[in-house]
């Protein structure tokens, strides 16, 4: 999918009005965002886009996040877990110091 990122009211009004005329091209519309398909009319829309707004456009390309490919099972465990304590307002440092769960620095510093 192309990710297409905005930064002004006169970018964000030509992604929107994009995003209506060309409902087909769009993924999902978040404001100033939107996700389009990853097609040449889509690509096509986008570079339009940033040839009329500049630098108040950005474009990336994305892939879906796969969670059982990108990360490691103790942390989506660790994710399950903390969501599931019995004290909302407890921090995931607090939570999972002294268990078996990820280490909130390690995982700061780890890439996926």
């Amino acid at each position: 999918m192309l990710l297409v990122v905005t930064y002004s009211r006169a970018a964000r009004r030509t992604l929107r009005n994009i995003c209506r005329t060309h409902e087909g091209a769009v993924v999902r519309r978040f404001g100033r965002v939107a996700l389009l398909a990853e097609t040449e009319f889509a690509a096509f829309q986008a570079l339009r886009l940033r040839e009329k707004h500049g630098g108040d456009v950005q474009i990336e390309r994305t892939r879906p996040f796969n969670e059982y490919e990108a990360v490691d099972e103790s942390v989506r465990a660790a994710a399950a877990a903390y969501e599931d304590r019995d004290r909302p307002a407890l921090p995931y440092a607090t939570f999972a110091e002294g268990s078996d769960y990820p280490d909130p620095e390690r995982m700061r510093d780890a890439e996926l």
